[in-house]
């Protein structure tokens, strides 16, 4: 029974295909003339491949891999087999890849810094916030506040216009302050005066409200035929033709309570006289005469000394306006045209016959007459 169970095991280990030329494996054991066959795989290697027959290349030995009762195999798989209970089934299962692509990664890194940028706006965004709450609320309270009183009104610029004048138009308030001053309203009161032009209102802090005014100057007096006829009035002209204001007698008590300026602006300028009846001035109004218009713009348009020569001119009609110099030569001087070509004319029949001049006429320039005395 012994050399029975060997001779099993050993041929059940040595299973392999045969060479070609030789016997069965069960030949050789029994003895022979045949050549020696090659030694088994012994029982203590069966775990070891053995070799193929076509070469060196080893088939594992399916004995080799039998679970033994009792053996170290056994206890090993019970070991891993108790071991791998308490593990889940993802603890045995291979890492997962994942695939990034960059421009996930740039968008990623961008929407990180849009929302740090987002963070430091709104953060700043408060803080402006803040500032501006306190200063909206501390400038209310400057507002209502007695603080910057005016205590004290300076007008530049007027020399036509009398303090008390000044005081009724500006209608600066009592116990008003420079936060709470109405400056537009005080510059349109004031621009409702013919005298001015123009007005800037100025706050010089911590008491002081400054008026800077530009007058009208007085370009000549017309003298206004009255409603009988039988007289006339004379009124202040500016040089864009507005009315000023009709000029009282100076020993008037109404031309005594005006500014003296008035008379001394009078008194040298020209005066536009023979001016039609039916002429109604109004102060602060635009003069719409073409005859005194027509005058006027005679004398703004004059570049030359003659300008400072004329005193006097006579408007009954554009056509036929007479010029008075102050040597008493009359100039027929006709429209507001080519005036720089008959000041030229004018002035060079002056000085080739001086002093024997009486009369003028350059209603046509190019053909100029004059008379002698």
């Amino acid at each position: 029974m012994a050399s029975n169970s060997r001779q099993k095991y050993g041929s059940s280990g040595s299973r392999r295909p045969q060479a070609a030329g030789r016997g069965p494996a069960s030949s050789r054991s029994l003895g022979g003339s045949a050549p020696p066959a090659r030694r088994a795989p012994s029982a203590g290697r069966a775990g070891a491949p053995g070799r193929g027959a076509r070469g060196n290349a080893r088939t594992p030995n399916p004995s080799a891999y039998r679970a033994i009762p009792g053996g170290r195999a056994a206890s090993s798989a019970g070991r891993s087999a108790r071991a791998s209970q308490g593990r889940s089934p993802q603890a045995y299962a291979a890492p997962r890849m994942s695939s990034v692509r960059v421009g996930d990664l740039d968008r990623a890194a961008r929407n990180d810094r849009a929302r740090k940028t987002y963070r430091r706006h709104v953060v700043r965004l408060a803080i402006l916030a803040a500032v501006v709450l306190t200063l909206a609320v501390g400038a209310a309270v400057l507002y209502f506040s007695d603080a910057f009183r005016i205590e004290e009104v300076q007008v530049e610029g007027v020399e036509h216009l009398t303090t008390t004048e000044m005081e009724a138009l500006a209608g600066v308030p009592s116990g008003t302050t420079l936060l709470r001053v109405d400056a537009g309203a005080i510059e349109q009161n004031l621009l409702r005066d013919a005298w001015v032009k123009s007005v800037t209102v100025n706050r010089v802090f911590p008491n002081t409200l400054q008026i800077v005014i530009t007058e009208r100057t007085v370009a000549a007096v017309v003298e206004v035929p009255t409603q009988s006829a039988t007289s006339t009035q004379p009124w202040a002209i500016a040089s864009d033709g507005m009315w000023l204001m009709a000029i009282p007698d100076q020993d008037s008590e109404l031309g005594q309570s005006i500014s003296q300026q008035i008379y001394e602006d009078a008194a040298s300028v020209l005066h536009i006289t023979d001016v039609p009846y039916g002429t109604s001035p109004e102060t602060g109004a635009f003069c719409t005469d073409e005859n005194v218009n027509n005058a006027l713009d005679i004398v703004a348009g004059m570049t030359t000394s003659l300008a400072d020569q004329v005193v006097l001119v006579k408007a009954t009609d554009a056509e036929s306006t007479k010029l008075t110099l102050d040597n008493g030569v009359e100039i027929a001087f006709g429209k507001a045209e080519d005036i720089r070509e008959k000041e030229r004319v004018c002035l060079e029949i002056m000085e080739q016959n001086p002093g024997s001049v009486a009369y003028i006429n350059v209603r046509v320039v190019d053909r100029p007459t004059w008379r002698a005395l």
